[in-house]
């Protein structure tokens, strides 16, 4: 059998780390998932506090850490792992950083945050190299793997990703602002983005009620996270940047109300990101 392609994820909240014992199953730390894609180097998804953690798992070794990092935007939850990651102060690593420019290149707002007085030290004062690019639409190849980016209603510019390898596909949309009173309406552009893939990593942050009260805090229901879902016919919809006044109780409840809200719906499976967890996708030769 050919090897899978692993969906890992280190932090599966949003908006602020929240460790305690009410959501110890699912997990506190802030968004970041790991793909690892064979024959390539590992693609990134987000650099929340989970980052810290997947660096705990990838020391300093013989063989340099080299990978790439696909930021959905600028966030403090999206990034402030990355001064943590400890792989990246090892001479001779690497981490490509993909992602949105906002009126100021990405590697300007990095300059800005990693630096003192709000850091001890820059990314450049790091033993190994950060380069960064600006992406917004458009697609580009990371190893054997394709990219593609697409922008997400969000509060301020956000990317959405998709990484297409071997016929497998997973779509990355972390940040989603479900419109005001038009809770089936999805922006096009995000439906291309995730139309027909394996695996959607999806915003489903709010109940209505919740949503209610924060319409314009650019998250989306869990309902509305199944809407998308369904009308990209999905193989999987993992629900992901969990509200982080949720305990493990109330996103096993919105699961099992996102499971059979998908029933009449065009989605092969629905689950919620922990911290720990891999997906394995196995290529579509694989499948027959």
């Amino acid at each position: 059998m050919d090897a899978a392609l692993d969906v890992t994820f280190y932090g599966v909240r949003g908006s602020t780390p929240c460790p305690c014992d009410e959501n110890a199953r699912y997990g506190g730390n802030t968004s970041c998932v790991v793909v690892d894609v064979p024959g390539g180097q590992p693609i990134l998804l987000d650099l929340g506090t989970g980052l810290r953690f997947y660096g705990v798992d990838e020391p300093c070794a013989a063989t340099p850490f080299r990978g790439t990092a696909l930021v959905s935007h600028l966030h403090w939850d999206h990034i402030q792992g990355l001064p943590f990651f400890a792989p990246i102060n090892c001479p001779g690593a690497r981490l490509d950083v993909y992602g949105p420019s906002n009126g100021r290149t990405l590697e300007a707002c990095f300059e800005e945050f990693m630096a003192p007085p709000y850091f001890p030290i820059s990314h450049r004062d790091l033993a190994g190299e950060i380069a960064f690019h600006d992406v917004l639409d458009g697609s580009f190849t990371v190893g054997p793997a394709r990219v593609t980016v697409a922008v997400v209603p969000h509060v301020g510019v956000t990317n959405g990703y998709r990484i297409d390898w071997n016929g497998v596909s997973v779509a990355y949309v972390s940040d989603h602002q479900e419109p005001v009173g038009a809770p089936t309406h999805v922006d096009p552009a995000v439906l291309d983005l995730c139309a027909g893939v394996d695996l959607l990593i999806h915003d489903a942050q709010f109940t209505p009620e919740e949503f209610a009260q924060r319409a314009d805090w650019g998250h989306c229901t869990v309902d509305y996270a199944v809407e998308v879902a369904g009308q990209a016919g999905v193989g999987e919809l993992v629900l992901f940047h969990h509200d982080p006044a949720h305990g493990d109780s109330t996103v096993d409840a919105l699961l099992e109300g996102a499971q059979a809200a998908a029933e009449d719906r065009r989605i092969g499976r629905v689950s919620a990101a922990a911290e720990g967890c891999t997906i394995s996708l196995a290529p579509t030769r694989s499948r027959t």
